[in-house]
This record gives structure tokens, sequence and C-alpha cells, in this order.
């Protein structure tokens, strides 16, 4: 089987948006834009050893690909439309790739998402996908609008991932809705575009929340204050946490890909409502203000968050 065969063969699927008019099997993809609106895109590489054990199933590395990517479209409120794969493979594993395929299919269903082109080669595990979505023009929600006495929010819960990190790294066996948090995590995209004309800023969890955050302040030009006794944790969390007083995990642990946002005080009573509506935790955690630092209240202990180099 050579490459275009491996491509035909797991990776040409029905396309049934229109507006899509090329996809998979040509030198490049044709999609069109409705009116007034404007492109969005995000990359995210996952590498085996780095990202996800070697032993991992190919169904979780699958959805948990395109899920961290649609993550980032969330994050600015966008509508997810369509991606493309790099996939990089050490050998032909046929049964590999048929998990590997049949788990980004029903996922990109899941989600409504489209494949439509991309690149095999072969050489160590990693996988690159790269989302491209839409937004009304000027309506995005960036990093850089965070304002002195806006709100700080986050969806969701923070440190389940690093916790199940941790624990597997100790050779113990973590909590099932743990691995879960860490193989399989759901991108806020419904959440991401209710925020739009409310959340002044925003950004998704992925390295950590404390370093996350601080990308918020660093492009909006102002500082922040946040109370650990306010973040929104699991029970496992909460009771690993209580044994250790470790807010390490929580803090910095990453992996979450929750949303972070910022919004004005005044628009407290519209996201508790989206909040409600959705079925989507959201906790307020903490304040901007003009300091330009971070302030983390009621833990002094070590705190380093994820980094790439």
């Amino acid at each position: 089987m050579n490459e275009f065969d491996l491509i035909q063969s797991y990776f040409n699927w029905e396309i049934t948006d229109p507006s899509i008019e090329l996809g998979v099997g040509d030198d490049a993809a044709l999609f069109t834009l409705n009116p007034g609106h404007q492109l969005v895109t995000s990359t995210d590489t996952l590498v085996e050893g780095i990202h996800f054990f070697k032993d991992a199933s190919p169904r979780d590395i699958a959805y948990k690909s395109l899920a961290v990517n649609l993550s980032d479209i969330a994050a600015m409120g966008a509508t997810a439309k369509c991606y493309t794969l790099s996939l990089t493979i050490p050998e032909l594993d046929k049964g590999w790739l048929k998990d590997f395929s049949s788990s980004l299919k029903e996922s990109s269903k899941l989600f409504n998402v489209h494949l439509i082109g991309g690149d095999t080669t072969k050489g160590p595990l990693n996988i690159s996908i790269t989302m491209m979505g839409s937004i009304e023009i000027n309506n995005p929600i960036k990093r850089s609008g965070a304002k002195d006495g806006d709100d700080i929010y986050v969806s969701g819960e923070l440190g389940s991932a690093a916790l199940c990190l941790k624990k597997i790294k100790k050779g113990e066996i973590p909590l099932e809705s743990d691995l879960n948090a860490l193989n399989r995590p759901i991108p806020h995209l419904e959440l991401g575009s209710a925020l739009k004309n409310l959340a002044s800023s925003c950004i998704d969890v992925s390295d950590g929340l404390e370093q996350d955050l601080s990308h918020i302040l660093k492009s909006s030009g102002v500082g922040a204050i946040i109370d650990t006794q306010e973040l929104p944790l699991s029970d496992s969390v909460m009771h690993y946490v209580k044994d250790t007083n470790d807010w390490s995990l929580p803090l910095c642990g990453g992996d979450d890909y929750e949303l972070c946002f910022t919004a004005g005080k005044s628009k407290r009573d519209k996201i508790s409502a989206i909040s409600e509506s959705l079925g989507s935790r959201v906790t307020r955690i903490g304040e901007i203000n003009s300091q330009k630092k971070l302030e983390v209240v009621g833990y002094t202990g070590p705190r380093t968050s994820y980094q790439h180099f």
C-alpha cells in the first residue's frame, strides 16, 4: 500500500458541507466562507512520548488530536468548519490506522467538521491538525481585550488531567473520570460562540491556568488577582489538594482545555444564564487589575507550568 492508497482507504470520507467544493484527493482544497466572515485557523501537533504515551489507544489519539484544535477555535468564539491532517507513522499498521481513522471520522461527525486534505509520511509517530473555521468580521474574542475591573472566569474543572498523568507516572491507577479528562477533553465550542459580544478576552487552558492567563495579561497590558479557593475542582483533585496542599496541579498542570475568559461585571447575569442554558460549569475566579502582574491568593508553593522547550 502506497501513500495514495492509504489516504483513499482510511481518510477519504464523504463531505456533506456544500460550501466545501473540493477536499481530499487534489493538490489543495477549496471552500467558501459566508459573506461578512473571516477565516480562523489554528494548528496543533501531538507527539508520541510528549503528548501521549507510547501505548495510548489510537482511538484516543485521534479524538484528542481533533479536540485540542477545536478548543483553540472555541477560544476565539468561532465556528469550526474543516481541517487538514498531517500524519507521520513509523510503519504501515493497518489495525492501528483502522482504529485511528474510525475514531477521527466519528469525532469529526460529532463536532460537525470535515477533513479536506493533508499529508502522510514515515517517521516517529506524530499528528498535526490544522483546523479552520469562520467568524463574523471584527467579532473574534482575542487575548488582548481584558480591562481593569473585569471578572475572570474559567469553564469546567481544573487539574484532573494533570492528576491522572501524575498517577500514571507513579504507577498508580487513575480514576476513569480523570483518564477521560486527559485522553478525551471536551472542546467548548458552544460556550465560546455564546461568549461573543460578552467576553473581553479569552484563551484555552492547555499549558496551565497560570501560564495561559498570563498570556491574556501580557497581551492586554493588565494584571490580575485570582483566589485558589475559587478554582473549580473535581472531587479527586479536591481530595488531592486537601491531602497535599499542592495547588500546582490546578494552577499549572495543563491539558485542561477549558476556556479562561474575562468580562465586565455588568455581564455577570448573562454569563450565568449562558452557563445554565448550556449546562456548562462556569466559575468566577478573580479580577483583572492594573498592576501588570498575576497575584495568586492562597498558595505560595512552587508553580511550574508546561514549557514546550
